[in-house]
């Protein structure tokens, strides 16, 4: 809250001592970044979801019928819904090796990751991507994107209904749910849920170890949680996630603290 507070007091300065901008306007402008601030968690699903519908329609989703979408099927079978919040899941057919899940419920799996997990691995992988959600990581996040967007462009909230982006408006949401900056803290967080995920699926939770090995080792070894080293396929899983070392390191202990053995393959 502190953050928003300072954040909204630079842009009223800002808008003060421009020039040429009357008090009038800076006024307006104010009270629009207000109104943005006070935006609820039903219009940060709103929004988001208007980005997912101009994605699902941008990308290659795979039918029903698709091998793909029944194995993610089988695999997701009785997760329906996360805190109250309906889950929805589709796959993306691309050689990109990646997931997300966002703040109205949509869960989006790469067929690129698909190809490169098992199915523990993947579930813990999708896992950790629902925990972002279920923490709230993603409504906090998402919040702070349409905040600075309202001071940019003049988006706002008006009423219980969220207003229609434009084209600029959809992009720039899309620009912070593809790149989130979740913090250290977070990421920890939702890799216990993933951990825990895979515990109430039935399955071995080494799976989440195994899983960042794998993305450790495309990315060309790179450990210090920096952009992966062989392009930005893995990227997205890497760019500001904890060093992959410390959160294998920290699964696999729970994982042998907790009884379970590491599966030979």
């Amino acid at each position: 809250m502190k953050r928003t507070l300072i954040l909204l007091s630079a842009a009223v300065l800002f808008w003060g001592c421009s020039a040429g901008l009357n008090a009038e306007r800076a006024l307006s402008g104010g009270a629009k970044a207000l109104q943005a601030a006070s935006i609820t968690d039903a219009q940060v699903q709103e929004y988001v979801h208007q980005y997912i519908v101009q994605l699902d329609a941008q990308s290659k989703v795979l039918p029903e019928s698709n091998a793909y979408t029944q194995r993610l099927r089988r695999l997701t079978k009785g997760i329906t819904a996360v805190d109250g919040l309906p889950l929805n899941f589709k796959v993306y057919q691309t050689n990109e090796v990646n997931a997300f899940a966002c703040a109205d419920g949509s869960v989006r799996v790469y067929t690129g990751l698909m190809d490169l997990m098992t199915d523990d691995e993947l579930l813990g992988v999708v896992g950790h991507e629902i925990g972002h959600v279920a923490l709230k990581h993603s409504k906090k996040q998402m919040k702070q994107a349409i905040l600075a967007s309202a001071l940019r462009d003049g988006i706002a909230s008006t009423g219980t209904v969220a207003a229609a982006l434009s084209d600029t408006g959809l992009g720039e949401i899309g620009e912070a749910l593809m790149g989130a900056q979740y913090s250290q803290k977070q990421e920890f967080q939702a890799d216990e849920f993933g951990y825990n995920f895979l515990k109430s699926s039935g399955r071995n939770p080494w799976a989440m170890a195994m899983a960042f090995e794998k993305l450790q080792s495309l990315s060309g070894g790179t450990t210090t949680g920096g952009k992966a080293a062989t392009g930005s396929s893995v990227s997205q899983l890497f760019s500001t996630h904890p060093p992959t070392s410390d959160r294998i390191e920290k699964v696999s202990k729970k994982a042998t603290a907790d009884g379970y053995k590491r599966p030979s393959k």
